[in-house]
């Protein structure tokens, strides 16, 4: 085997190594932490958490610093979602919202450049929005992106110049997240698929973290200004009931 495809190898067998190391515990863990488990230098290991993270397997948090598991991981294994405490803990109270308004719920978090549904109930109407648990979705279209990124304590500026080529898209972008923070909520009509409409507003850990979107969506035309506030209202209530679920 060449030396390169050796190196390569090494680093993937070392990237793998990194992610077993949280197998079995909810803990979060520090870049001396997983340096010591593994017996390699720090730099060693901070290239490949940054790459892991890039990826959305590994999350690190702000104001810690540490890291933990990434959402990227639902990718791998269909059920992990059934486990995760975020999406189990909201759960009902995502029912209790489709019962109430009757259209598709979703949760949603960032993982890298896109953001994943971790979670759903769908609408029992016959025409509906078919919410698949697992999909990622790019981060700067929808309701439920600007939601994510207007409330990231993470710089976004690299990301929103990536995604949006002219400095007038951009400039358009930017003042969008501004509009939802100020807000609490965005709404999205037809701008990721035709003929869908949603709401997000943001869910937050007890350290004041953005932790999820939570999101009604439904076809436009059941998204008329009268219902865009009823369903406005009832997420922005239901996502701060989910705060202060996750505060205990």
């Amino acid at each position: 085997m060449a030396e390169q495809e050796k190196g390569t190898v090494r680093a993937v067998e070392r990237a793998l190594d990194i992610l077993l190391c949280f197998a079995g515990t909810d803990a979060e863990l520090g870049l001396s932490d997983i340096s010591k488990r593994l017996g390699l230098h720090k730099s060693t290991v901070h290239r490949l958490l940054a790459s892991l993270e890039s990826k959305g397997f590994i999350r690190r948090h702000s104001s810690t610093e540490k890291y933990r598991l990434g959402w990227s991981v639902l990718e791998l294994v269909s059920n992990v979602y059934q486990s995760d405490a975020l999406s189990s803990i909201v759960l009902p109270e995502m029912t209790r919202l489709r019962d109430q308004i009757g259209e598709t719920i979703s949760l949603y978090v960032r993982s890298g450049t896109e953001r994943i549904r971790i979670q759903a109930v769908e609408s029992n109407q016959p025409v509906r929005r078919v919410a698949n648990i697992g999909k990622r979705l790019p981060l700067h279209v929808g309701a439920s992106s600007k939601v994510l990124l207007a409330f990231s304590k993470e710089p976004v500026e690299d990301l929103v110049r990536d995604c949006c080529p002219s400095e007038s898209s951009r400039m358009e972008f930017l003042q969008s997240l501004a509009t939802t923070r100020n807000l609490g909520y965005a709404i999205s009509i037809e701008e990721r698929e035709p003929g869908a409409a949603a709401v997000a507003a943001p869910i937050f850990s007890r350290q004041g973290d953005i932790v999820a979107a939570l999101s009604v969506s439904g076809p436009v035309d059941r998204f008329t200004p009268d219902m865009l506030k009823i369903h406005t209202e009832a997420v922005r209530r239901s996502a701060d009931i989910m705060t202060k679920m996750l505060a205990h």
